[in-house]
């Protein structure tokens, strides 16, 4: 089984409140909205212009 891959990611003061915001009324976690967020472009994307692959 793969593990958990880290992924650090520098956010500016504002986009950090607002995410915070975003991810308290979703019910999530901030790490949890940020993976809900980026699956959502993942499936956007792929539904317009194909799977993508794994490397």
């Amino acid at each position: 089984m793969e593990k958990d891959k880290h992924l650090g990611l520098r956010i500016d003061s504002e986009t950090h409140e607002k995410l915070k915001s975003l991810a308290e009324y979703e019910g999530r976690s901030i790490n949890g909205e940020v993976l809900y967020l980026i699956r959502q472009a993942i499936a956007r994307h792929e539904q317009e212009k194909g799977t993508l692959e794994r490397t």
